[in-house]
């Protein structure tokens, strides 16, 4: 039995198609041999389908004798915690994050809440299953129902100091994914002297107001527009499972990730002289300035969760962000979080004289850049080819570590394949200069769509 959903980093898919409760029982039976699981933790999202799906996998880890701590609905980074918070053998996510109502997905970790990637496991996973030889089941698997949310509020609780911070007025966009109750559980714990906005709030599979996907320009209105209504001197908006959080300004100006990923980077060199700071090559000029006029380090990775984690854990990082508004905590297991990001943010703003958006101004001014921008072409590595062979001889430097990277001197272009999807992925930044940002976008995507 072929199974299309296992992707380089988690399994995701069509429901009925990809991804049903028989595949689920097959990848939790997999999942504890190829892992030598005795104990697991799982948890859903707030998707339809995800209780079914969690219910299947059970049935498989249970079958293999392992037992099962069910924490219910809650976010990826929640399973993360308590896979390491309860020592525990391994984590099984089902969520679809953002993707379609249609589909869902698993997202997988190991002991200690390491990554399991294509290289680490994942395609072990996969083979397994797909062989279903399985056999007679195994005593002794059990599922218990446990709640972790207190512990990991306290762990989150501790990355803000509540000493001398100044009020703020804070909209939260939950978007009727998982992250509600656990913002809940978290204000009502933070001494602090802010309050908050509730924007979509209530968890609800069905998605009243859109899937939630921050990222995408059409998603944007209801945090911005609640900014401005409640004069608010920020927002934060998540994704369905709540691994990515995205900001708003006080004048409700969506702020690009990797301007996050710099601020982020900078709050930690104040925090911890000389960090470390892992940051993806695909915007860098921004994160590099920001973080070494603090006295940090900035440190280099290919985008992706299993590659920032590793760079992170060899090098001891601090922090390690990505552009797509992933961003990793060496005290948070080297995992992503979403709840920890605006935190710090917040924080930040509160000891500031500044607004947000003052804090931003200067790094969109110095280094302006295009956002990530995709391209559906026919064949891939004949559209890189073109595009090394139209602009290699005109760099400066060459960078291979993701993609192709040529910094011409006053600009720089980075362009890739994806990871997860079909597509080339294109960035451009620039020294100060906006008006050659968009003739070098322009100029590169006419090049680009012609294949």
């Amino acid at each position: 039995m072929k199974i299309n959903s296992f992707k380089s980093y988690d399994v995701r898919g069509k429901l009925g198609e990809d991804l049903n409760e028989d595949i689920c029982e097959r990848i939790g039976r997999a999942f504890a041999r190829v892992m030598t699981c005795k104990t697991v933790v799982t948890g859903r999202d707030i998707r339809d389908s995800s209780a079914g799906l969690q219910a299947a996998l059970h049935r498989g880890l249970v079958a293999e004798g392992v037992i099962v701590y069910d924490i219910g609905l809650c976010g990826t980074e929640e399973v993360y915690f308590a896979t390491d918070h309860l020592n525990a053998d391994g984590g099984l996510m089902v969520t679809a994050s953002h993707n379609p109502i249609d589909y869902n997905g698993i997202k997988m970790v190991r002991a200690g809440a390491r990554p399991i990637s294509g290289d680490t496991g994942l395609g072990d996973i996969q083979a397994v299953a797909e062989a279903g030889e399985f056999g007679a089941t195994v005593s002794g698997g059990a599922v218990e129902a446990r709640d972790l949310r207190a512990a990991y509020i306290k762990h989150l609780a501790g990355y803000v100091s509540p000493e001398g911070l100044k009020p703020l007025n804070i909209v939260v966009n939950a978007g009727n994914g998982a992250a509600g109750p656990t913002f809940d559980a978290l204000a009502h714990t933070l001494e602090v002297p802010w309050t908050f906005k509730r924007v979509h709030h209530d968890p609800d599979g069905s998605f009243p107001n859109g899937i939630p996907n921050p990222l995408l320009p059409e998603n944007r209105a209801a945090t911005s527009d609640a900014v401005l209504a409640n004069g608010a001197d920020l927002g934060v908006a998540w994704d369905g499972d709540f691994d990515r959080c995205f900001f708003f300004d006080e004048t409700g100006a969506f702020i690009d990730g990797e301007y996050v990923v710099a601020l982020l980077g900078r709050a930690f060199c104040a925090k911890e002289r000389g960090a470390k700071i892992v940051y993806d090559a695909r915007v860098i000029w921004s994160t590099i300035h920001e973080v070494e006029a603090a006295g940090g380090q900035a440190i280099a990775s290919r985008v992706g969760h299993s590659h920032i984690k590793k760079i992170m854990r060899e090098q001891d990082a601090a922090y390690g962000g990505e552009m797509s508004a992933h961003h990793y905590f060496r005290n948070f297991m080297y995992c992503d979080s979403g709840m920890i990001p605006w935190l710090l943010v917040a924080e930040l703003v509160a000891r500031s004289d500044v607004p947000l958006s003052q804090m931003v101004a200067q790094m969109q001014a110095d280094y302006p850049s295009s956002g990530e921008i995709n391209f559906t072409v026919a064949d891939r590595a004949v559209a890189i080819a073109a595009f090394e062979a139209s602009y290699a001889d005109q760099a400066i430097a060459r960078d291979d570590l993701d993609g192709v990277s040529f910094d011409m001197g006053n600009w720089r272009v980075n362009v890739r394949v994806s990871n997860t999807e079909p597509v080339v992925r294109l960035n451009v930044e620039t020294r100060g200069d906006r008006a050659l940002l968009n003739a070098k976008v322009a100029e590169i995507s006419a090049l680009l769509s012609g294949f």
